[in-house]
């Protein structure tokens, strides 16, 4: 089968592309920048460029519809929400051109990309949430400023949204409040890029999620990791991660989630856990994840499951995989070790890392580690990684 993936800049992009390769698919990787580290896997048989999303959803659309037009049959694999949500939007276009799309229902895919219409429904499910308000305006946030119990977090209620321009608008990362003058800043800076906010009250402990891919809202396969070192020391983008079986109080919650959404094809839940108390949910991600490639080390190949899919209608679901597999980004460990030399964002109230043990502990190898990116039959998406961060270091400075 012709497959295209989008966003090829995106670890789990490459991951997509060295699988479906090696299951014998043609693979074309796709980015909105004149060359992505997918596209430069000894992998990918072609490349393509898109208009970026974020300028134009009309324009990013007809590429595509022009592309599976000269491929029929291609099945389309967005890899961020950013592409998910105006594939899913104009499904349409596309399936009359001739692409193939493995995704849930428009309702639910909003559904799932709505962070407080997630959390509202895991609530109604028994799931322990944390205690959340949604905040439209200034007037809103000067008044809650003053009644909310802190430390709290700030976010958007959306990680990617149509603007009303036509656009795709990316959220950004969360802030941190500990006082009112605190909050009304973040919020500024938060509501700058959304069309809402969610107020949250911070929860500690570690960051975990459950993995699966699903047929209308039943297991197909699945898959959890243990997260080493993150990418954000606050809790965000794992950086070293070990395959684990998943925790049953977690799986369940998840499976009970993604079922009520009735959810088709990938999705990742991520929670918040302590030792000794219940998971907290915080969102679903319905779309493959940035370290995907660890699973596939594991033993379940997430891209080759959903193209088999695609083809077939159904599969029978695989379950069971290795535990104990290791897997490193490269370049998302150096940012961990920068992120924590920066100091914790202002207002975050959770425990840091130490400096000198990041240092420690990012140097020290640790012999089986899996890489993301690099290997030696396929080296260049690796170079393509640290190039592709100097090009967007390149583009702010200029900016």
């Amino acid at each position: 089968m012709n497959v295209l993936v989008l966003d090829g800049n995106q670890n789990q992009a490459v991951a997509s592309v060295r699988s479906l390769a090696c299951a014998g698919h043609t693979v074309y990787a796709a980015e909105a920048a004149p060359w992505s580290k997918a596209g430069w896997s000894r992998s990918s048989h072609g490349s393509f460029r898109y208009p970026a999303p974020t300028n134009s959803v009309d324009d990013f659309i007809v590429a595509i519809v022009a592309f599976v037009r000269q491929h029929p049959g291609t099945l389309v694999l967005p890899m961020t929400e950013a592409t998910t949500l105006p594939v899913s939007s104009h499904r349409e276009a596309l399936i009359s051109g001739g692409a193939r799309l493995v995704l849930p229902d428009h309702r639910e895919v909003l559904r799932a990309f709505d962070k407080e219409e997630t959390t509202r429904l895991a609530a109604s499910l028994g799931i322990r949430v944390p205690q959340t308000v949604t905040v439209a305006n200034l007037e809103q946030a000067r008044e809650l400023a003053w009644s909310v119990r802190y430390p709290v977090v700030l976010k958007s209620r959306s990680s990617e949204e149509f603007s009303t321009s036509g656009k795709i608008r990316t959220g950004g990362r969360p802030r941190y409040a500990r006082n009112a003058a605190q909050f009304e800043a973040a919020y500024t800076d938060v509501s700058s890029q959304s069309s809402a906010v969610l107020v949250q009250e911070f929860v500690a402990g570690e960051g975990t999620g459950y993995f699966a891919l699903l047929h209308c809202g039943e297991l197909r396969a699945e898959f959890a990791h243990r997260r080493v070192r993150d990418v954000y020391p606050t809790g965000s983008g794992s950086a070293v991660r070990v395959s684990v079986e998943p925790d049953p109080e977690i799986r369940r919650a998840s499976l009970s989630l993604l079922s009520a959404l009735h959810w088709h094809g990938v999705a990742m839940v991520e929670y918040r856990k302590q030792a000794g108390s219940p998971p907290v949910f915080m969102e679903v991600n319905g779309r493959f994840w940035h370290s995907l490639a660890l699973a596939s080390y594991a033993g379940v190949d997430f891209p080759a499951l959903l193209v088999r899919m695609a083809e077939q209608g159904d599969i029978e679901p695989s379950i069971g995989y290795r535990s104990g597999v290791r897997c490193r980004w490269l370049l998302g460990d150096a940012r961990h070790l920068a992120e924590v030399w920066k100091g914790p964002p202002r207002g975050y109230p959770g425990t840091y890392p130490s400096c000198l043990r990041t240092l420690f502990d990012v140097l020290t190898p640790v012999p089986g580690t899996y890489h993301d990116l690099f290997q030696w039959s396929d080296p260049l998406p690796e170079a393509g990684d640290w190039l592709n961060l100097i090009r967007q270091l390149a583009g702010r400075i200029a900016g």
